[in-house]
């Protein structure tokens, strides 16, 4: 496993899923959806709030909401310590 995966795992973050809706920029009243995802911290979501904050000021077409889903990657009864080694015969 992916040792920046399982630090992931360890610090909290959570799969975050966002559907963005925002404006079309040659046509506004019309709507278009883009889903994004990446791993974040709920409730702050800094990785999104960032990846929003360029949108904003790099990307054409206004935001108009954002759905948000999230999933976390481990759960206090899914993690296990275990010291020693067993093997199968």
């Amino acid at each position: 496993m992916n040792s920046d995966f399982e630090k992931r795992m360890v610090d909290g973050y959570n799969l975050t899923t966002a559907e963005i809706i925002y404006h079309m920029p040659d046509m506004p009243h019309l709507l278009q959806s883009y889903v994004w995802q990446d791993y974040d911290i709920a409730p702050e979501f800094p990785v999104l709030n960032g990846f929003l904050h360029f949108w904003e000021k790099e990307l054409d077409g206004p935001l108009h909401s954002i759905i948000l889903a999230e999933q976390k990657l481990i759960k206090a009864d899914e993690f296990l310590y275990y010291t020693g080694e067993y093997t199968l015969q």
